[in-house]
């Protein structure tokens, strides 16, 4: 890899959406907005499994550590994206584009494994459950969410150097809502064909290999509801499954659209509005959707709400 010396540009440019000035303020307020109801409806979650200890078992654990990565993966992001939606000019400094580009890897790769465990936590609850309680015991939990934690981390160590090890000579316009990979990669000015062949390996590890687990998991866990042989009890098991999957349908589809396509095969236009879909929407959605789906949550957000008003 290059010396981090070589590069002469101390500061990019991030375009974002400069190309439609007559609504940049607009867009403003509409991203503001959803930013503020994103992390309100993700701390939500976290406070009220936090707080009712009913819930602290580990499928709603492992949803409060989502709620933690879905908060922070579009802090990562909103925050400079709003500045950029502000500005004529939007910098940000070579060293700041890194850290952006470290977290959203760092928070977009723990994602993926997190909603892997939590698939192979419906699974052995649904297709084991006299044997659950030793399956996905306190030690498992913790394991599995240290272990996606650590993963992503990892991720976002190897990729971010990587990419910021190239030499960037200029031109320092990104051609994107923020600093993500693909977008800073095109301004390097050195062979990157050996990091594509990386990335793209790697982006298989961490978003196919998963993904491919959780439809296994969910192929074995639709067989044995239909074993059930009763109808409360395979509403029941689907409902708590419904939530997840629409999680992982959100994510994975936005993001291997975004990160499995040849270069060529959208417009930078195009990959900006598919970015926004998993660094905005999914972050959005996912409290409402584990909220509004599930009647444990949805028992336990009245309770909190009653208690405020008692107190």
């Amino acid at each position: 890899m290059t010396g981090w010396n070589d590069s002469s540009v101390v500061e990019f440019i991030l375009l974002g959406f400069s190309y439609l000035p007559e609504f940049q303020v607009h867009m403003f307020g509409a991203f503001l907005v959803i930013y503020l109801v994103t992390m309100t409806g993700n701390a939500t979650i976290v406070t009220v499994i936090f707080l009712d200890h009913s819930l602290h078992i580990p499928m709603y654990l492992f949803l409060q550590n989502l709620s933690v990565v879905e908060a922070s993966f579009s802090s990562a992001i909103m925050p400079e994206m709003l500045v950029v939606l502000t500005t004529e000019k939007a910098t940000i400094s070579f060293w700041g584009c890194f850290v952006q580009m470290y977290f959203i890897l760092l928070f977009g790769g723990t994602e993926c494994f997190l909603l892997g465990t939590m698939a192979y936590d419906r699974f052995a609850a649904i297709c084991h459950p006299l044997s659950y309680p030793v399956i996905m015991s306190k030690r498992m939990f913790v394991k599995l969410v240290i272990s996606s934690w650590v993963l992503g981390i990892m991720v976002a160590t190897l990729q971010a150097t990587w990419v910021f090890s190239f030499p960037f000579c200029g031109p320092s316009k990104i051609n994107h809502i923020s600093c993500e990979t693909p977008a800073v990669l095109e301004l390097a000015c050195a062979d990157t064909f050996v990091f594509e062949v990386y990335a793209f390996t790697g982006t298989i590890l961490i978003v196919v290999v998963p993904f491919l687990l959780i439809l296994l998991s969910y192929t074995r866990i639709l067989f044995a509801i239909l074993r059930m042989p009763s109808t409360t009890g395979r509403q029941k098991a689907f409902s708590t499954c419904t939530s997840h999957l629409t999680s992982v349908t959100l994510f994975y589809g936005t993001a291997c659209m975004t990160y499995l396509q040849p270069k060529s095969k959208y417009s930078p236009d195009t990959k900006k509005l598919m970015s926004l879909a998993y660094s905005l929407l999914t972050p959005l959605l996912n409290p409402l959707i584990y909220s509004l789906r599930n009647k444990e949550m949805k028992r336990a957000l009245v309770k909190l709400w009653q208690r405020k008003m008692d107190f």
